[in-house]
């Protein structure tokens, strides 16, 4: 098993292997995960095509992408993410999907902050930014108690859109400012 990247106060938080297909799908396959992402699951054959993706990307950005998290137990909580955007590496994505049965639990916001803290500190990053629908009051909670902030509400069409889609998409971000900030109030 991949050594972790990042520990938490309850989390472990390693590179995606192959072996983590069938947790992925397991997660994928979990109503509550796809509420706000998805009418279907990917299939068991486009997790191994993403896997294999995060796998290559990984070369190009060895400390940035999609991380699984565990407990100390080795019980599969979810991933988080610093995707490396279109603003490349110094304004990562914050990703973050946990399994319904860890919701409630903070761990959402022990692994976004734990993520924030390592783009900051260690990738050096400039920004760190993350979209939801806006209808999603849970992860705008997690961003909420991360530091991050409001910057924009934007719609995006789809051809068969999700409940709240015309409510728009939201975004998100905590500037190394901001960050610097808050670490020196504490």
């Amino acid at each position: 098993m991949t050594e972790p990247l990042l520990r938490t106060e309850r989390m472990a938080l390693r590179q995606v292997t192959r072996s983590d297909v069938d947790r992925l799908v397991l997660l994928n396959n979990d109503d509550g995960v796809m509420r706000y992402l998805d009418w279907r699951p990917p299939t068991r054959e486009q997790v191994v095509a993403e896997v294999e993706i995060l796998l290559k990307a990984y070369e190009v950005y060895p400390r940035h992408g999609q991380l699984i998290a565990e407990l100390a137990d080795s019980t599969f909580v979810g991933w988080f993410s610093l995707a490396v955007g279109a603003d490349g590496p110094a304004a990562p994505e914050l990703g973050y999907r946990l399994r319904t049965a860890h919701w409630g639990a903070g761990l959402a916001t022990e692994g976004s902050q734990a993520m924030i803290n390592y783009a900051f500190a260690e990738l050096e990053a400039e920004r760190v930014v993350a979209e939801t629908m806006f209808v999603n009051a849970g992860s705008r909670r997690v961003m909420e108690k991360c530091g991050m902030r409001h910057i924009e509400t934007f719609h995006v069409e789809f051809d068969n859109p999700l409940p709240g889609t015309e409510l728009g998409e939201v975004r998100y971000q905590i500037t190394r400012e901001e960050w610097l900030v808050a670490r020196t109030s504490r």
